[in-house]
């Protein structure tokens, strides 16, 4: 998993609210146990049309998304079932922090675990990023994880709630896994003195 330090991004505006992790990634896509290739199926029933070609009409088919690394999420962003799956499939398109008022708490819990951050701000803060993004596409936001804050244009700036767990992996790079292999050296020394 990558470190995730600071970002300065265009953003998608995607403001649907209660979108749950069916439309992020809809359930005939986890039989798969491998990351890879999941970003091709991101919102798969609103990205594509029924003969598998591009909806023009869906944010993330339009030219001024590629290559953005946040979105701007609707309010309950990834309610529903607990799939892990969804997160890794906003991964794989490209994207690295979600700003929005709030998540479900299983999603918000999954992306922090996936090199994916969650950042909660205010409906005033959201409002005017929302805006600033609609109005220009390649308009930059700044996510900073060390100062928990998000910088958008006209000096705007917000903090953002982390837990400090999570705020140390994603600094580090390494997912709970990673965290405690972490202490290898430590724990074979301590068995070690053990025995």
């Amino acid at each position: 998993m990558a470190k995730f330090t600071t970002l300065t991004s265009h953003a998608v505006p995607f403001p649907a609210e209660n979108v749950d992790t069916d439309q992020i990634i809809p359930a005939r896509f986890l039989k798969v146990t491998d990351k890879h290739g999941l970003g091709d199926s991101l919102f798969c029933d609103w990205r594509y049309l029924k003969d598998g070609s591009d909806n023009p009409e869906f944010v993330l088919n339009e030219a001024a998304s590629q290559g953005a690394q946040i979105l701007i999420a609707g309010n309950n962003f990834g309610s529903g079932s607990s799939r892990e799956h969804a997160p890794w499939a906003l991964v794989g398109w490209g994207f690295r922090a979600i700003i929005s008022t709030g998540f479900a708490d299983i999603f918000r819990s999954n992306s922090l675990k996936n090199g994916l951050l969650p950042v909660e701000v205010d409906a005033e803060v959201y409002k005017a990023l929302m805006e600033a993004v609609q109005l220009d596409r390649s308009t930059k936001i700044t996510v900073d994880l060390l100062t928990q804050s998000v910088t958008g244009i006209d000096g705007l700036e917000a903090t953002f709630p982390i837990d400090a767990f999570s705020k140390h992996c994603l600094l580090e790079g390494v997912d709970q896994l990673g965290y405690l292999l972490s202490f290898d050296e430590q724990i074979t020394s301590y068995e070690q003195q053990r025995t």
